[in-house]
């Protein structure tokens, strides 16, 4: 008996322990050990918050890359909500990308607003002044974007005006996408370099929401997004694209418009019919193509070497 009862207190110590644990890990801003565990499948450079460091060269070429090649690629690969569309966008004409900072707002409620703010402040060392709203800012490096689930609301969901734009500019060198709306998006239109993905402008103040995660996965309208992901923001809409496949979507995306090029040269030339090009490729047109690289009359995107290395693997 004393045997059990001695077994029953060391569970209850046990399970006390691993609660507590629960209780305090209950952070607002999710650990590099929690961010690590979701991005698995990254195994390159990552940054001191866990989030995958994919390169500056990798993001600029992804620029170049059009909506719907990234988002095949992706679908693919077996990746099919990751797009979001129907935006107001600041700069459309301008194509923005960049390592993602995830934020999640909810309407507000009193009692776990106050346990937010004592969580952030007390124990993470967030800043005690202004809304909560400036904590994801706070973090922000060149080349984040900051992606927040505003849950679509319009008036009194103003997650920013031109003072946090402007942070947001000066630390990240880049803009947002919100599932929500801005304020003040005169001033903002007056940072330049700013760029916003938005679904709604209001002059109104933020009101009745509060701050619940940063860098946890949220959900921005048909896409779920995780911290570090990396962004594919154009007019043509949003793609988020998980770190470990940025690298091969990029040059299967850039081949893909090679061969597009490729093609539609030929077809104009009246060397093929419509149904050869559009069909798997002959070992003469296969032929023709190497040839039509080695003689590009432009700047190739990637590499001699990297594109010798995707073609050896790919039965294009």
């Amino acid at each position: 008996m004393k045997k059990n009862i001695k077994l029953t207190q060391l569970i209850l110590g046990a399970f006390l322990i691993l609660a507590t644990g629960i209780v305090e890990g209950q952070n607002v801003g999710s650990s590099p050990e929690y961010i690590k565990a979701l991005t698995s499948e990254w195994k390159g450079e990552r940054f001191s918050d866990g989030r995958p460091k994919v390169s500056d060269q990798i993001l600029e070429r992804l620029k170049n890359i059009s909506i719907e090649e990234a988002w095949g690629v992706l679908r693919n690969k077996g990746y099919q909500n990751q797009y979001e569309g129907n935006w107001q966008i600041m700069l459309e004409d301008e194509a923005m990308t960049g390592r993602v900072v995830t934020a999640q707002y909810m309407p507000l409620r009193p009692d776990l607003q106050n346990q937010i703010k004592d969580q952030g402040v007390n124990k993470e060392g967030r800043s005690p002044k202004g809304g909560t709203n400036s904590w994801p800012i706070d973090i922000l490096t060149n080349g984040d974007v900051y992606v927040a689930d505003g849950y679509g609301k319009i008036a009194d969901g103003t997650l920013i005006g031109d003072n946090l734009g402007n942070s947001i500019y000066a630390k990240s060198k880049r803009g947002v996408i919100f599932y929500g709306s801005v304020r003040d998006q005169e001033g903002l239109s007056e940072i330049k370099g700013f760029n916003a993905w938005h679904k709604g402008q209001d002059p109104s103040f933020i009101n009745q929401m509060m701050l619940t995660s940063i860098n946890a996965p949220i959900r921005v309208g048909r896409a779920t997004v995780l911290p570090g992901d990396v962004v594919l923001a154009k007019k043509y809409g949003v793609i988020f694209i998980p770190a470990h496949l940025v690298e091969d979507l990029v040059i299967t995306s850039e081949v893909t418009g090679l061969r597009d090029e490729f093609g539609h040269q030929r077809l104009r030339e009246g060397k093929y019919l419509a149904g050869e090009i559009d069909s798997e490729w002959t070992e003469a047109i296969k032929k023709d193509f190497l040839d039509w690289l080695n003689k590009y009359p432009g700047k190739l995107p990637m590499t001699k070497q990297e594109l010798d290395n995707y073609l050896k693997e790919r039965n294009y």
